[in-house]
């Protein structure tokens, strides 16, 4: 891999025309002038329906220029507009700095945003002349409750009421009503739906009066030299008969001001601190990569769906999936384990609420089946698809249990463990019972709703799963990764019923995924290919194509020990590895696409993955080379924040950087749970609470010489520890521990390089079987 320079200036910036302000549910998505014109993407989003779709404003009839605009935090954002005071002489004389009237006699506009539950904004004007100066101002608003997914076609129409009340001189309300109803009727679901929607705009402490008509809210504006002026408007969405009241006031941009921001700094505070020296310049890169991934992670709650200030999920992504979806939840909680368990806590204790209990086609429901995602907008309340509830995945169901185990080892709280057992339970019944379609030992997915995904694997779009030649291959498919995450769901679940005392049920399970394991080496190896099958199609055909399935199969060690290092130098190729990441589809294949969602983009949530695989068989020369791609990747987005996926462009003098799946979300919640994942990895870490114990095996690269964890949460106990390389060999000391940990250097149990001393897993192993 060639050198990257690291003072090139490139900087990819995903979605371009857009500034994003959001906490939670809800969503300012503006142009670049911080406003909202008539681009169809923006809006103010509540609920994933927009109720806000029009905002600008105007000083005496002209839009005021725009001199800087930024976010402050990702829920708040400060902006700086200027124009000529009225009635104030300019001569001209544009001087050595190609002086504008504006700038050296200025009548500045600045506007402050908080989103917490709804929105507030602070406008002030500062007259910044010796001059007097008189004005209009004016706000032109309006809202048309869209669903975000319908921004380009309408599909839902309901009434819409705006009824305007002046409080008193300087306060007053602009209310939008909305009421709509659907008759809908899909597989046997037949009813009709209907929501209500709103949004009140509040003006409060204005220094003069405001009026309103046709679509804009006037006030009358008179300043003195050196004087300011200022209002508060505020937006309250109201989703159904639930109210969203701002949180913040009056230009509040730092510091604990309410509930939400006491939430934040508890999971800031009590995470895992990491620290890094700025020599050499990729080791400062991880700290602020992983500082920021933390902040991603906390602006991403959905607040309505915590169970506790210690356990909460996420949205996928913004700005398109503010929404709850159980694998993202699951696989974001379990990646960024190592900065906290909140997340995983959180997940784990949201989705039993959503398990299936009865057959529904129309939602691809099942008993015992786990959500795959569930949408608040317009179109799904309304019903004109099941995504208020819809259950078409294949991977949450194994992952709840895989997860379920995680949190055992890094809390060995067995009272947090013990009633979301039968969940995991339920969800693999639902995996036995319904998804071996062919009676081979192998589980498959096929959707059953006319709305719903075709492919439901880990790659979910339409075309993911190609043959050999480019074709599409229909479902019922068995992908590679489903089996291994049914293999690791298994496992792990033996090993938690027998702490929990159910022996029986543990060896059964032990021995089922060890025979799942026989039969997929046996069945998904191509001998011609040194490399594991993406999978296989309804005639139980090997799907020959070389993908980026095949890594996951590390993580989870469904592979037999002598095919892990062909997997894992397989996906490092060239054709595979484009020198940022690993390519979710090899640059060989007739449908390969560098822009393509699931063939050929790349995806930082993989790496996670392939990561903590690489690391629990010793692959640690292919485990730096991922490592240090995806954090000399996060140096060419803002903040070193990784996307949701990027092109598999190679890396190369003719593509210096690569581009952009071009809908890419920005902040993802995988993505950014992905930097913990490689670095646990990296460290060699693997909790073991219900032992007391911390197994590290550290190996740092030469461009991370150094890193100190601290206030690393284990079980009950809390510790610090320093890992620096010393000549080719990684160190570590304990600076500080609180509570009892016994912190051992040993390989993990999976290594190739463990011994039968070192693993204590086999002696398990050995009890259950």
């Amino acid at each position: 891999m060639s050198e990257r320079p690291y003072r090139s200036l490139a900087k990819i910036e995903p979605r371009p025309k857009t500034i994003y302000c959001s906490q939670g549910r809800v969503v300012l998505a503006t142009d670049l002038d911080g406003l909202i014109g008539t681009y169809p993407r923006h809006g103010l989003f509540a609920y994933e329906t927009r109720v806000l779709s029009r905002y600008r404003y105007y000083v005496n009839g002209c839009e005021p220029q725009r001199v800087v605009v930024s976010n402050v935090e990702q829920h708040s954002w400060l902006g700086y507009y200027i124009t000529r005071p009225p009635g104030v002489k300019w001569k001209e004389d544009t001087g050595s700095g190609e002086m504008e009237p504006q700038s050296e006699e200025t009548l500045e506009l600045r506007v402050s945003r908080t989103v917490g539950l709804g929105v507030h904004e602070d406008i002030d004007f500062t007259n910044f002349t010796q001059a007097d100066t008189s004005f209009a101002f004016e706000i032109e608003l309006d809202a048309d409750f869209s669903d975000q997914a319908e921004t380009f076609k309408r599909k839902q129409r309901g009434k819409l009421t705006r009824r305007w009340r002046k409080l008193s001189a300087r306060r007053a309300e602009l209310t939008y009503d909305y009421r709509a109803s659907h008759n809908y009727s899909h597989q046997g679901n037949t009813g009709t739906a209907r929501i209500h929607r709103g949004l009140v705009v509040s003006i409060e402490n204005a220094d003069s009066p405001v009026q309103y008509r046709d679509s804009k809210l006037k006030f009358q504006i008179h300043l003195k030299p050196g004087k300011s002026w200022h209002t508060c408007v505020k937006f309250t969405p109201t989703i159904e008969e639930t109210r969203l009241p701002p949180l913040y006031h009056c230009r509040q941009f730092f510091g604990t001001r309410n509930e939400l921001d006491r939430k934040r700094h508890i999971f800031l505070d009590e995470s895992t601190h990491f620290q890094t020296k700025s020599e050499p310049m990729l080791a400062g890169v991880v700290e602020s990569a992983l500082l920021q991934a933390k902040h991603d992670l906390a602006d991403l709650r959905l607040p309505d769906m915590d169970h506790g200030d210690r356990a909460w999920v996420m949205a996928a992504g913004l700005p398109i999936y503010v929404a709850l979806f159980g694998r993202d939840t699951l696989t974001a909680g379990w990646q960024a384990a190592l900065a906290s368990p909140q997340m995983m806590r959180g997940a784990l204790c949201e989705l039993p609420k959503w398990q299936g209990r009865v057959e529904n086609d129309w939602r691809d429901e099942q008993p015992g089946r786990m959500l795959h995602e569930a949408h608040t907008g317009p179109l799904a309340s309304l019903a004109y698809n099941p995504r208020t509830r819809y259950y078409g995945a294949a991977t949450t169901s194994s992952f709840y249990p895989v997860v379920l185990s995680e949190l055992w080892h890094w809390t060995g709280d067995k009272s947090s463990i013990q009633p979301l057992l039968e969940p995991a339970l339920r969800a693999l019944r639902w995996k036995d019972k319904y998804t071996d379609l062919f009676g081979d030992g192998f589980y498959d997915y096929k959707s059953r709703s006319q709305q719903g995904n075709e492919n439901q694997g880990w790659k979910d779009s339409r075309d993911a799963i190609v043959y050999e030649n480019g074709q599409i291959v229909h479902p019922p498919i068995s992908t590679c990764e489903e089996q291994a995450f049914v293999y690791v769901a298994k496992l792990r679940m033996s090993e938690l019923l027998w702490f929990m005392g159910d022996r029986d049920l543990a060896r059964r399970m032990f021995h089922e995924a060890e025979e799942l394991k026989k039969r997929f080496n046996d069945r998904f190896w191509m001998p011609d290919k040194n490399f594991f099958a993406l999978g296989l199609d309804s005639k139980r055909r090997q799907i020959k194509s070389i993908a980026s399935n095949p890594g996951h199969l590390l993580a989870c060690g469904i592979v037999h020990k002598d095919a892990a290092l062909k997997v894992a130098r397989r996906i490092l190729q060239d054709d595979m590895f484009s020198g940022w990441g690993v390519r979710t589809l090899s640059a060989d294949h007739p449908a390969y696409d560098p822009y393509s969602y699931h063939c050929g983009a790349v995806w930082p949530v993989e790496h996670g993955s392939f990561a903590m695989g690489m690391m629990r068989f010793g692959l640690i020369d292919e485990l730096h080379t991922i490592a240090r791609a995806m954090f000399e990747t996060s140096t060419l987005f803002d903040y070193n924040r990784l996307p949701e996926c990027f092109s598999g462009h190679p890396r190369d003098p003719e593509h210096p950087f690569p581009a952009l799946y071009p809908k890419t979300n920005w902040p993802q919640a995988w993505s950014a749970a992905s930097l913990f994942s490689i670095v646990q990895a990296m460290l060699g870490i693997y909790p073991f609470a219900p032992m007391k114990t911390l197994l590290v095996d550290p190996e740092l690269p030469d461009w991370l010489p150094q890193i100190t964890l601290r206030n690393l949460h284990v079980g009950k106990a809390v510790v610090s520890i320093h890992f620096y390389r010393k000549g080719n060999r990684t160190r570590f000391d304990v600076l500080d521990k609180r509570g009892t940990l016994h912190v051992l250097r040993q390989p993990s149990p999976w290594s190739l390089t463990a011994n039968v001393a070192e693993r204590i897993e086999d002696v398990m192993e050995s009890l259950i079987a």
